[in-house]
């Protein structure tokens, strides 16, 4: 199956990436290498894919429409795997433009992609940021999701909103996925699992606010893949059920799904800080 994923020298990209070719897919990668944080392990992420005879990758923004139609056009992708994205929650205060152009045009340009391809399934990348001002546990794709507390969560509601009308104008199935607090090999030196630990090494204190009672369902990367799969495998449906007078927030009458993908299993910081210095000695 040939398939393009977005976001390979990312993360969850990479790791998503290696998988679908260790199955044997043929895969066009697009990432851009941007320097919101080190350059080099990008590449090294990407350096374990660049092997494979059944992988091309191309150093691309997601941002230019005639760049991605072309992309599309030439390579035909029967699937899609949206995964590049700009992260963060502090650095969309500063920077929205950013998040703006990369979460919400960028996405524009995949669906757009899809359209016109007419690609099978796009499965992209939400998060459980969107739940925002919810507080009601543990979340569930049948809550409320539309006071988002932070620009970045409102660009990845954004998308789930702008799929669903694209899945409902053009009859394209599309799965989103809301990961929560994803950890493992190669993750980004911003996540709190590098953070606490360069803090340890060096002797230095970390900083915990609520007493370190704050629950976080920390997921591990390679079950994140597996969900990933998973859905790209299974292709969305329309929900015959599916009513206005009683919506299902969830699916649609469009070939349309979103899901958690999570542990289900909230950790209190406190907690996930101790087994780290066990682990570190």
């Amino acid at each position: 199956m040939k398939i393009l994923v977005t976001g390979t020298a990312g993360f969850i990209g990479s790791a998503v990436a290696k998988t679908l070719l260790d199955r044997g897919d043929e895969l066009i990668g697009i990432d851009n290498l941007n320097d919101y944080y080190d350059v080099q392990l990008k590449q090294d992420r990407l350096a374990r894919l660049l092997d494979h005879t059944n992988y091309t990758h191309m150093t691309q923004d997601i941002e230019d429409p005639v760049a991605m139609a072309g992309i599309f056009q030439s390579h035909q992708p029967q699937r899609v795997v949206h995964l590049a994205a700009q992260p963060g929650v502090r650095y969309s205060l500063d920077n929205p433009q950013i998040y703006v152009q990369s979460n919400i045009v960028g996405f524009l340009n995949i669906l757009e992609g899809c359209r016109n391809g007419r690609v099978e399934h796009l499965v992209y990348a939400s998060t459980s940021s969107v739940y925002g001002a919810n507080t009601h546990m543990p979340y569930s794709v049948e809550q409320n999701v539309n006071h988002p507390l932070s620009l970045y969560a409102a660009t990845k509601k954004s998308n789930e909103v702008m799929a669903h009308c694209y899945s409902h104008l053009f009859q394209i199935p599309m799965s989103g996925l809301r990961f929560f607090t994803v950890y493992g090999p190669w993750t980004r030196p911003d996540m709190a699992l590098m953070k606490f630990t360069r803090n340890m090494i060096a002797g230095e204190s970390i900083d915990v606010f609520n007493y370190g009672h704050h629950r976080r369902d920390f997921t591990y990367v390679d079950d994140i893949v597996e969900g990933i799969v998973r859905t790209l495998d299974k292709i969305a449906a329309p929900n015959a059920l599916w009513n206005s007078d009683q919506p299902d927030p969830a699916s649609s009458s469009a070939p349309w799904r979103l899901y958690n993908i999570g542990s289900n299993r909230p950790v209190e910081l406190s907690r996930y800080i101790e087994v780290l210095e066990r682990c570190l000695g």
